[in-house]
């Protein structure tokens, strides 16, 4: 009886009325999820991973990693076009499972999206830091590192955050076309490498193309799938979107194809021009480039590398604040934070406090393993969201689904499989902050959530 209170009272909240204001359109969430999963995938973690896990075959890593993202794609655009809400996976979790599950993947999916900003914002200050140091102006080591590291704070980081903070604060769509500006930086910044870098191929560094075994594949994957966070933020605009039931999936299967599809051909493309064991760099992009000669292309990169850093941290901002909005809403997190402002139809209150958070996280703390922390999060929640499309189609099978996900129930089957494989693969190390972070959850859900909750008395 009190699952399927939940389970309506979740569905329910497809048909109030939202305050936000609706202005994105198809193209717009296409930019978006683009804006959202390239970015350190492309310019960083493919050759990490290529060096230490993969290899050459790094290749087939991103195409696995590419087909279980696909498969839970599917799954988030069938539940954004049927459930919708600006919660995401928390929001489907609650219609699928009930309210204290939801709770747990809410407060994962905070970890995920905030310890993702936070580590994307310090990447993005050393990319900086390294283009000041080139013009010849760099910044005082004390502004560039954490008190962990021997300096004061990170100043860079700081100020990205609050700067996407008041592009956040101004309204979705000025966001969305900054993002559109940003985005089309990038791309024509991958489009000067793989020009760059086809005369070049040697497919002798592709000898041996499988180093590190089937497991490195596996373990290459299980990394580069950070490579793919982002296109779930796309889930929280239904209330921002014009015509949700079409954009919304529109947006994500797009813009997963066309990034997938980019990772391929750059990692392709990057192990065949440099031999793989080179790769293990913070820029391993610029350095190949480097080492064939072309040092304006190899400052060209940098410039994409920051643009892709900039708006990777926009969408996933985006998408943590309007997480923030519907746990608050529901009365799991303080409900004065999920104020919306009368001129702007955004919700200032939520930007500015994560925005705090993140920034103290970015500017203060080193932060190690993060993105095997972020992904344990991410395929949690596409776990959540591939077996809720099962169970929805069986507790509420006369509900309107204008997106179908094709080949039920296989493809949602093999999404909760193939994620779990990968969450298999990650290390010991992070399953165990994993479950802290989850326990720490559940503390908080009996100590004020289920006492706040809106269903309290019901």
């Amino acid at each position: 009886m009190l699952r399927s209170l939940l389970r309506k009272k979740a569905i329910g909240h497809i048909h109030q009325d939202s305050s936000l204001h609706r202005s994105l359109n198809a193209v717009d969430l296409t930019l978006m999820g683009i804006g959202a999963i390239i970015g350190a995938g492309v310019f960083v973690l493919t050759g990490i991973a290529a060096a230490t896990k993969a290899g050459p075959a790094i290749v087939i890593s991103y195409m696995i990693a590419g087909l279980a993202s696909m498969f839970a794609a599917l799954a988030y655009a069938e539940l954004a076009a049927s459930i919708g809400g600006t919660g995401s996976a928390y929001s489907y979790a609650y219609a699928g499972f009930g309210e204290f599950v939801a709770w747990l993947m809410g407060w994962n999916l905070l970890l995920e999206y905030t310890v993702a900003v936070s580590t994307v914002a310090i990447g993005w200050s050393g990319y900086v830091n390294n283009l000041l140091i080139a013009l010849h102006c760099p910044l005082p080591p004390a502004l560039v590192a954490s008190p962990f590291e021997g300096g004061l704070f990170n100043l860079p980081a700081i100020l990205i955050i609050a700067f996407l903070a008041i592009i956040l604060c101004m309204g979705v769509k000025q966001s969305a076309r900054f993002n559109a500006v940003i985005v089309m930086v990038k791309l024509a910044t991958i489009g000067i490498f793989i020009v760059a870098a086809i005369p070049q191929v040697n497919f002798q560094y592709w000898h041996p193309f499988v180093p590190f075994g089937w497991n490195g594949i596996m373990q290459g994957a299980a990394l580069v799938f950070f490579a793919y966070i982002g296109f779930d933020a796309l889930s929280t605009a239904v209330e921002e979107a014009l015509h949700p039931q079409r954009s919304i999936p529109i947006g994500i299967i797009s813009s997963l194809i066309i990034c997938t599809l980019v990772y391929i051909l750059v990692s392709a493309l990057l192990t065949s021009i440099v031999p793989y064991t080179t790769l293990n760099v913070p820029s391993p992009v610029a350095d190949a480039l480097l080492q064939l000669g072309y040092r304006g292309m190899a400052g060209l990169i940098a410039v994409g590398a920051i643009a892709g850093l900039t708006t990777v941290m926009l969408v996933m901002y985006y998408g943590l604040t309007r997480i923030c909005l519907a746990m608050s809403r529901d009365g799991l997190l303080p409900i004065t934070i999920a104020t919306i402002h009368p001129s702007t139809r955004t919700p200032i209150r939520t930007i500015v406090s994560t925005g705090v958070i993140i920034a103290l996280i970015a500017g203060l703390a080193p932060i190690n393993r993060a993105a095997e922390l972020v992904n344990i999060g991410t395929l949690a929640a596409f776990v959540f969201v591939s077996g809720g499309v099962i169970i929805l189609r069986m507790t509420h099978p006369d509900l309107p689904r204008p997106f179908k996900l094709p080949f039920y129930p296989a493809l949602p089957f093999l999404g909760v499989v193939f994620c779990v494989y990968l969450m298999i693969n990650l290390p010991l190390i992070t399953w165990w902050r994993f479950i802290i972070w989850t326990l720490i959850g559940i503390v908080i859900y009996f100590s004020y959530g289920r006492h706040h909750s809106e269903l309290k008395g019901k």
